[in-house]
């Protein structure tokens, strides 16, 4: 008897999931539309649609009239009736964002803030943030998707090592989050969350094999196969930062030695520039540096380019994805750099494997990624999907 009270809700939740997916395809779209492109009935459509409208995760307006023919009534994600919140965390800054459940993320509802030195001022710093934003809307909180680096075991449930934020060591934010705003509220890898963002809202749509490498503080992968996010045997798959690049180099905050991230990422490059100048030297003053003077720092950026380049053509020649996304600011952001990057990569990779591969930049944000993993979680997390591979 559970089985048989189960296939309906499966049913039921895969059903809508399809709806969902013909909205963010098709952006607002009639009944009519909706059943054209999910593949099923209007009847079913109908009812689908009318139960997502009672939860308020859809809405419901009246089409422009047409040149011709009788106006229709347009559904889309709801925007004015439900809201959810993304939280990024990282080493230096942190930012919390709301939207509607388009997932179109704007400055004006998005709150930064330095990282604090301890786990409960972090928490304060985000709740009082949460609090903030959901203040100044009507909508209903569906949700609250909480991005972050390190290695979380989901055996565990919880961040089990943080090598660049190790206040967030043994600690599951979402969770604790979850108690002090009584919210729903997901915890993902950042590489999960900026998969899922490319997915929905950037260059990878319909896209079923692709990595993403994000080169900003640390060096993470994440890696789509035929649809599912490779996750390990406990969710902790893609350090590839971690791997070894030199045996006698600089102490990574895993504690290792010559770690790939201490030479691959735009933290490095300010690291190396920051012991060029002998002063201290922020992200922000780094790039300002860069824009004005960047031929005085032309060791360092070959330097970072060559060894970014062996990362990702060790990505292509392992996996052999269709694209590889990067995401990153001083490396990738400003063409000239990347285009750096890239022809170091054509030197290290398998020639009939970088034939099959485009390596471009991220159009998707980690702000969107958090807001990506709550709504892949509200949408398609239970039903078959863009789930996670063992």
């Amino acid at each position: 008897m559970k089985t048989e009270r189960a296939e309906p809700a499966l049913l039921r939740r895969i059903n809508e999931r399809r709806i969902f997916e013909a909205i963010q395809r098709s952006g607002p779209a009639s009944r009519a539309t909706l059943a054209r492109l999910s593949g099923l009935t209007p009847p079913t459509v109908s009812k689908v649609i009318d139960s997502l409208l009672t939860r308020g995760l859809v809405e419901e307006f009246d089409q422009p009239r047409p040149p011709l023919g009788r106006p229709h009534k347009l559904i889309t994600m709801a925007t004015t009736s439900a809201a959810v919140l993304g939280v990024v965390i990282d080493a230096g800054a942190c930012c919390v964002t709301e939207t509607g459940l388009d997932g179109r993320v704007t400055e004006d509802k998005t709150l930064r803030f330095p990282t604090p030195d301890t786990y409960e001022k972090l928490l304060d710093e985000v709740e009082a943030r949460c609090r903030m934003l959901l203040s100044r809307t009507a909508a209903a909180a569906h949700g609250v998707g909480v991005s972050v680096p390190g290695l979380i075991s989901e055996r565990l449930n919880q961040v089990v090592f943080c090598p660049n934020l190790h206040l967030l060591d043994h600690r599951n934010p979402a969770q604790d989050l979850e108690q002090r705003l009584g919210i729903e509220c997901l915890l993902m890898h950042e590489l999960q969350a900026l998969c899922l963002a490319e997915r929905m809202y950037g260059g990878a749509r319909g896209l079923d094999n692709f990595a993403m490498l994000d080169v900003t503080q640390g060096l993470g992968l994440g890696v789509v196969v035929g649809g599912v996010i490779l996750a390990g045997h406990s969710g902790m798959a893609g350090e590839i930062g971690h791997i070894t690049a030199d045996p006698t180099g600089i102490r990574c905050g895993c504690g290792n030695r010559g770690c790939l991230e201490t030479m691959a990422t735009d933290a490095a490059l300010v690291r190396m520039m920051r012991e060029r100048l002998n002063k201290p030297l922020s992200f922000a003053a780094a790039a300002s540096l860069l824009e004005g003077r960047e031929a005085d720092f032309q060791t360092e950026i070959l330097a970072v380019a060559e060894y970014l380049a062996i990362a990702i053509a060790a990505v292509i020649n392992t996996f052999n994805p269709t694209t590889v996304f990067v995401h990153g600011k001083l490396l990738v952001e400003k063409q000239e750099r990347f285009d750096l990057v890239l022809a170091r990569v054509r030197e290290r990779t398998l020639e009939p494997l970088l034939a099959e591969c485009t390596i471009v930049a991220t159009r998707s944000s980690k702000r969107q990624g958090a807001i990506a993993g709550i709504m892949h979680w509200l949408t398609e997390g239970r039903t078959p999907g863009l789930g996670r591979r063992r």
